[in-house]
């Protein structure tokens, strides 16, 4: 969804916008401020963590509760419920379930298993991605927003190709939203790593990239076996490595299929009006 003119967007009597970008970068605080100003605010990893993974999330957590022999009676017996309390802003269920590879006395997962939940969020994250056309729409008809973002997580890029226009979700996305990269800087990036180190975000990786790394994490802290990894320090590091990779790849969708907004203009936007006012001015600039 490219414009001819920055009026052409602004005046339009809706506006359905999809942000990408690292995670931590600012999409979530956009799409809760947005929401006050009347924009409907689509999740991507809520989603997927509800619709799409909370009975492998909830299976889970039964999975830990029958281990203990006071609960697994009442389990058995349907006398608790076991839920999850995943919100937009606290993604901790999905996170937990996600996990990271390594050694299982430190809350590691064997590499298979992380593999298996890996393959589960990719396909997830495809399918609550493909559902955007369907929410902009259910918005409109069923709670009259005429405005609508979808907060997208950082792992977008990992499901899609940015050069190939007839990418299944681009081509679903492109059509259906303006997709708005939010690129922050390296004292960001720096920032972000600090974070995931004290609150893991949700992390896929793809498959290749995994193999590669796990392998690199190994031999730089002298591991042969995969059960001894530390899978704190194997977490923090492959996100510093995969937030590098991600960034070329994230400019390359926006270059050949959207805009770009830097984060530092971004957090100057109070309202709906001002966002829009700022992608309008980010339209004219690509223009140029």
């Amino acid at each position: 969804m490219l414009f001819k003119s920055p009026a052409e967007f602004h005046d339009a009597p809706r506006h359905a916008v999809t942000v990408f970008g690292m995670a931590g970068v600012g999409k979530t605080r956009l799409a809760a401020l947005l929401r006050t100003s009347q924009w409907f605010h689509y999740s991507v990893d809520y989603r997927i963590g509800t619709r799409h993974m909370g009975e492998f999330i909830t299976d889970n957590f039964k999975t830990e509760a029958m281990k203990v022999p006071f609960l697994r009676n009442l389990l058995r017996t349907d006398s608790i419920k076991l839920s999850s309390a995943i919100t937009f802003s606290n993604l901790d269920p999905l996170s937990s379930y996600l996990g990271r590879p390594g050694n299982p006395a430190k809350g590691g997962l064997a590499l298979d298993e992380y593999r298996r939940r890996q393959e589960q969020h990719r396909i997830a994250e495809i399918a609550a991605l493909q559902e955007v056309p369907y929410f902009i729409q259910r918005a409109h008809d069923l709670y009259a927003y005429d405005n609508f973002i979808a907060d997208t997580g950082g792992s977008l890029i990992e499901v899609v190709n940015p050069d190939d226009p007839k990418d299944p979700v681009i081509e679903t996305l492109a059509r259906h939203s303006v997709l708005l990269y939010i690129r922050g800087t390296e004292k960001d990036a720096d920032e972000l790593i600090r974070r995931f180190k004290h609150s893991p975000k949700p992390m896929y990786y793809q498959p290749p990239f995994l193999t590669k790394k796990w392998a690199e994490f190994k031999k730089l802290n002298k591991v042969t076996d995969d059960a001894k990894v530390d899978p704190d320090k194997f977490g923090a590091w492959g996100f510093e490595a995969l937030l590098h990779d991600r960034l070329p790849r994230y400019q390359k969708l926006a270059d050949n299929f959207g805009y770009t907004i830097d984060a530092a203009d971004l957090a100057t936007v109070r309202d709906g009006e001002e966002f829009i006012d700022l992608v309008a001015a980010t339209i004219k600039g690509r223009m140029r």
